[in-house]
Parts: C-alpha cells; sequence; structure tokens
C-alpha cells in the first residue's frame, strides 16, 4: 500500500479496555465516523468502575463518585445526547465526613460557609489560610484541569510553553507541603492534602498542583449515580451501540498487530485478527508497551524504563453486605474517612518503604443511605478501602499470607470506630487486593490508579495519548495525559478527538459505481 493510498479500513477504530477511557474514546470516535469496534476481557463495561453482585449486594468495584459532570455532559453533547437523560445523578451533601483518632470530625459540603465553619470550629486561627487555600486551589484549576488537561501534551514545546505556569504555582512543593504552609492544624493539613490518594498519589511528594480537587469539589459537587458507576457505564455502551459500534465483553487482547511501525489491528487469546485503521488503548500504558506490543521494540517505554517508573499504591477493598441493618449507625453516611493516628508515616511505609503498616486508614463506602437499589430491602451494601503498598520490587507483601489477617484488622477497627456491631450481620463479602488489581485489571505491580503522579510523571512525561513507539496507535485512561480519575480519564479521550482526523466519508453506491467506471 502507498503512503497516499487509501486505507483499506478507514472508517475502523478497534479500542482496547471498556474502563470510562476507552468507553468516552469508543463514543467519541463514532461520533467522528468510525465504525468503532470495543473489546474488554471482563463481563461487564465499566474496568475498574464495574460492579458485582453477591447475595444481592451490588458492589461498585472502584470509583464511587462523580465530579465535574460537565465533563460527561461535553461528551454526551458531542454524540448528539443528553447525558441526563441516560444517567441520574445525585448531589451529595455532605460529600464525606473526615474522622480522626481523638474523636473529632470534618464534614466537606460544597457551602462555603458551612465549610468556614467547620473550620472555625476545628482551629478558628486557620480561617484566613483555608481562604486562601481556596483561592490557591482555584488558580490552578484553571492552569492545570482547564488548560493543560484538556490539551494535547504530546510535544516537547507543550511542555516548555507551560514552564512559567509550573514555576508561577510552585509545581515543585508538595500537595502537602502547600497545605501546611496555609493551615497550622494537623488534622486541617490532612484534610485539604489527602486527595491525591484518589488518584494514586502520595500527598507528601505529589506535586502541589492537585490541590486543584478541592476546587473542582467546591464548584461542581460531588455526585453519586444511581445504579453506581456501572450505570454510567453501561448508558455509555447503549450510546456506542446506537451509534453502530460494537462492544465484545469476556475477550482479551493478546497482541497489538504492527505493520511498517503503524498499528494496524489487534489478535485475540483466541487468535482472532481485526483489522483497523487506527487502534486505541485504555489497558495500562505498561500493559501496552511491554505485553501488547512486546514484538515491537520500544524507543521510550522500554521494560527497563517501566521498571525504574514509580507506580501509585495498591488497594485492600473488603466489599461486604450487612442484613437488616438500613436504620442503624444513622450517623454513618454515603462516604466515611476514617484516619489512622498517623498520617505522615502511614504515607511513608505505604509508598516509601512499601511495607504493610498495622494501622489503617479507611474509606467507607455505604451507598445503600442513597441508593436502595444496591441492597437487598432493609439491608446495606458497603465497601471499605485501604490504601496499601504495590507489589512493585523485592519483598512486596504476600497477600495469599496476609489477606485474611488484613481484613480482620479491618473489621476490627470498622468494629471499635464506627459501625458496632456489623460483623455479626455480614451477609455477602469480598476482598481485592493487589494481587487481584493485577491478575483482574492487568495492573502493573497491582498499582491502583498506574504510574503516580509524581510532576516527572506529569502531563508529557507521562506516556503520550499519540504512541511514542507506534503510529496509527492513541493511548486514554488513567496512565496517560493528563491521569487518574474519573474526570481525568474522560478528558483523555478529548485529548485523543483532537489528535484523530474524522474517518474518512464513504463513497455512495452511485459515487463507487461512477469511480468503478
Amino acid at each position: 500500500m502507498t503512503e497516499d493510498a487509501p486505507h483499506p479500513h478507514s472508517e475502523t477504530a478497534i479500542v482496547i479496555g471498556a474502563g470510562l477511557g476507552g468507553l468516552s474514546a469508543a463514543m467519541r470516535l463514532g461520533a467522528k465516523g468510525y465504525r468503532v469496534t470495543l473489546i474488554d476481557r471482563l463481563d461487564r463495561a465499566g474496568g475498574r468502575g464495574s460492579s458485582l453482585t453477591r447475595n444481592g449486594h451490588r458492589f461498585d468495584l472502584g470509583p464511587t463518585i462523580v465530579t465535574v459532570p460537565q465533563v460527561f455532559e461535553q461528551l454526551w453533547a458531542e454524540c448528539g445526547r443528553d447525558f441526563h437523560a441516560d444517567v441520574d445523578l445525585r448531589p451529595m451533601d455532605p460529600y464525606y465526613e473526615i474522622r480522626w483518632d481523638d474523636g473529632s470530625r470534618f464534614a466537606v459540603r460544597q457551602d462555603e460557609e458551612a465549610m468556614l465553619a467547620e473550620v472555625a470550629r476545628l482551629s478558628p486561627g486557620d480561617v484566613p489560610g483555608y481562604r486562601k487555600f481556596l483561592i490557591d486551589s482555584e488558580r490552578r484549576y484553571q492552569f492545570g484541569f482547564e488548560g493543560l488537561g484538556r490539551r494535547p501534551m504530546n510535544r516537547l514545546m507543550d511542555l516548555i510553553r507551560e514552564i512559567p505556569g509550573f514555576v508561577r504555582y510552585r509545581a515543585d512543593k508538595s500537595v502537602y507541603a502547600h497545605a501546611a504552609a496555609r493551615v497550622k492544624d494537623p488534622r486541617l493539613r490532612m484534610a485539604l492534602s489527602f486527595h491525591p490518594l484518589f488518584i494514586g498519589g502520595d500527598p507528601l511528594h505529589v506535586t502541589s498542583m492537585y490541590i486543584l480537587v478541592s476546587y473542582l469539589e467546591k464548584e461542581f459537587g460531588v455526585h453519586y449515580a444511581m445504579g453506581g458507576v456501572q450505570a454510567m457505564a453501561d448508558a455509555m455502551v447503549r450510546v456506542i451501540q446506537d451509534q453502530g459500534g460494537t462492544v465484545r465483553l469476556g475477550e482479551e487482547i493478546d497482541e497489538i498487530l504492527v505493520e511498517n511501525g503503524r498499528a494496524t489491528g489487534i489478535r485475540t487469546h483466541d487468535g482472532e485478527i481485526l483489522r483497523a485503521r487506527i487502534v486505541v488503548s485504555n489497558a495500562d500504558p505498561g500493559h501496552t508497551y511491554d505485553r501488547l506490543l512486546r514484538n515491537h521494540r520500544k524507543r521510550r517505554w522500554t521494560p527497563a524504563r517501566l521498571n525504574r517508573a514509580r507506580w501509585s499504591m495498591g488497594l485492600f477493598v473488603w466489599y461486604f453486605g450487612t442484613r437488616g441493618t438500613a436504620g442503624k449507625w444513622s450517623d454513618v453516611g454515603h462516604h466515611t474517612i476514617l484516619n489512622s493516628p498517623r498520617y505522615k508515616g502511614l504515607l511513608h511505609d505505604i509508598f516509601m518503604k512499601r511495607h504493610l503498616a498495622e494501622d489503617m486508614s479507611i474509606y467507607l463506602h455505604r451507598p445503600s443511605v442513597t441508593d436502595p437499589s444496591c441492597a437487598p430491602e432493609g439491608d446495606d451494601t458497603f465497601y471499605a478501602l485501604s490504601p496499601v503498598p504495590n507489589l512493585h520490587g523485592a519483598g512486596s507483601v504476600d497477600w495469599a499470607e496476609q489477606a485474611e489477617a488484613y481484613r480482620q484488622n479491618m473489621a476490627q477497627v470498622l468494629e471499635d470506630k464506627l459501625l458496632p456491631g456489623f460483623a455479626d450481620r455480614l451477609s455477602a463479602s469480598e476482598v481485592f487486593t493487589p494481587d487481584t488489581f493485577q491478575s483482574r485489571y492487568l495492573s502493573p505491580h497491582g498499582a491502583g490508579f498506574s504510574l503516580e503522579p509524581r510532576i516527572f510523571q506529569s502531563a508529557w512525561f507521562r506516556p503520550h495519548n499519540i504512541s511514542e513507539e507506534v503510529e496509527n496507535l492513541y493511548l486514554v485512561g488513567a496512565g496517560t495525559h493528563p491521569g487518574a480519575g474519573i474526570p481525568s480519564v474522560v478528558t483523555s479521550s478529548e485529548v485523543l478527538s483532537q489528535l484523530v482526523p474524522d474517518a474518512p466519508r464513504s463513497m455512495s453506491e452511485t459515487e463507487t459505481k461512477v469511480a468503478a467506471e
């Protein structure tokens, strides 16, 4: 085929992985005129945002909140659809409650006056610093999310143009260091700095650009999708199918096919070969480059470089249901963050020492207080998540040996501090460890959020949305630009749509006959 000859599959696109990045990419490609085939190894769409059901309890496996719903509204609009006609979002109030070992609490809400009252209740002298922090957060949102996060960053000049902004906003400082410069109370320092954990980053080392999350929450709210994130994923599948796309679940990709330096299609584990003009991978970049392109020589993302990279922490998640508890624990709402007696020390154990500590912090999700459909009538559905070390390097945690002891420890913490008597009412139980993330999601080293978003693993330094290794190959999802978190994986497909040309227009039957004559 000459370079100017029409591609035999000029309107076809293959998307590997049905996480929210892959689903949104498939929607946008469909809107650009491509005939899309989306393939995922799981039996449900959604990737880490999919669900499983045990004894009548529906468990959201990954993300539980939706921020910046505008990115979904825009996505649906590009497809000629109304997001709110397909997905029922409910605002949370409060967003979540943070609890400390000394019994103090901090409810995070959208109303600024309510938040100022919460800060004043904990530490009156920190109110002025908190106000300054909110201003700092908004400025970094405008620069980092609306600027960097919604534009391609695949050329070095893209980065160079942004260096003045990195300098102006002290990207060299960590999120924790910035919070500590604004407030003195250690509890508030935690409350204003823990957000990078939502995207796999160490607050003590991740760039202070990520304080923008505080503005995201304040400006756009925190929402829950009725039916869970799974319902959002299912709605995205319906849009893709309405566009004429195909969604194939329960099938795994073995390899991305490359000819003359160009991606030409994929081969499944069953040996089926599918050809396409472009290939989009929503698989982790580590898996994409190390496994799916194993027979293609890499220039940048070599196995050695991937091994040297810093990966996000692992996650221990216990999904459990309880019988007859719908009216119990009335002070435990939809989201509760239960802090370890240590903050900086525990973070150091997880990210630097990669040591499984005896103490833990827990993010508790109780969706049944908002969405009764996730549990049998009168019952409750929970998941308790604790950050833990990933599996990278020698001496990683042996979860086959440690998982049950860690679960029992978690149960004791919940029993003592949050849900007295819950253990006697258990009706369903499922545990995910970093081993599960590695086997179920093909996450390198069992990392919960792909590459850790440190400054030299962000923007241009992250695996690019347009592959550096193979032409016609594109990347979306948590491991590429702009990073992890629901808004970012969706905007990764927005960046993709700026890089992929519209599909060539098919010739009509009449035009085809004229051309043939």
